[in-house]
């Protein structure tokens, strides 16, 4: 139409020459080809450059500097993405299989909707499949629905860049819980759209996962000025149960 892509593909890395070739392999087998691909890299000291130029796509774009953690890397990335729509797919994460961004595209040639949004398997270091996430995703999608916790993780959640707002670096660990409710406020009520599939492989142990008592009190601070303190406190108090039977406490 315009001469954009359809699909910005953002991947964050900081010396991740050990995860990177899984993602990169996954981004490679795409069927679906209408799409860029933006490696934000942090002036990593490992391989992690030469891997993504060795894997990536002719017009992969790579941009290798210094930053202020992930989500100004994030920020450098939506800022510089030229696709209509933007997916985050950090370094370990996978597309869930070859069809995977296929899936995204015949949304948006359907319903042209605001958010799409999809299921999330966890993987190991390998690649290999641990499980499902623990929350599923909502069938219909509200701003609500984040009281609840962050319903559908981060990096199956694609957004039409015109709505999406950049991260708020204040938060070191939950700013991505933050993004999607706006995200969600943006969006039309209706143009939010569930693929009923799973989309992505999440690799556990990723930076909120290593930092978990930090991430739940930004995540109790924004659920805050979200939803209000009161309902803030009640979810939380909701979490203790499942998080005893996750044996997380």
């Amino acid at each position: 139409m315009d001469g954009r892509p359809l699909i910005s593909v953002i991947t964050i890395t900081y010396n991740a020459a050990e995860t990177l070739p899984l993602t990169m392999e996954s981004v490679a087998e795409q069927t679906f080809r209408d799409f860029e691909h933006i490696v934000v890299d942090g002036a990593s000291s490992d391989d992690t450059i030469s891997i993504a130029r060795r894997m990536g796509r002719r017009d992969l774009r790579i941009i290798s500097e210094p930053d202020e953690g992930l989500y100004d890397a994030m920020n450098k990335g939506l800022k510089t993405a030229r696709g209509r729509y933007l997916i985050f797919l950090n370094s370990g994460d996978r597309l869930h299989g070859p069809d995977a961004l296929q899936a995204y595209a015949d949304a948006i040639e359907k319903r042209d909707p605001d958010i799409i949004y999809g299921e999330t398997d966890i993987v190991d270091i390998e690649g290999k499949r641990i499980g499902p996430r623990h929350l599923s995703v909502p069938e219909i999608l509200t701003v609500d629905s984040f009281s609840k916790g962050m319903l559908i993780c981060h990096q199956a959640f694609m957004v039409k860049k015109d709505i999406a707002p950049l991260y708020d670096t204040d938060y070191r660990f939950s700013a991505d819980y933050d993004w999607c409710i706006r995200c969600i406020k943006a969006s039309r009520a209706g143009d939010r759209l569930n693929l009923h599939r799973v989309t992505i492989d999440y690799l556990a142990d990723g930076l909120t996962d290593r930092n978990k008592k930090a991430s739940l009190m930004e995540r109790f601070r924004i659920m805050s000025a979200h939803y209000g303190a009161m309902k803030a406190i009640a979810q939380h108090l909701s979490f203790i149960p499942r998080a005893i039977k996750r044996g997380k406490l």
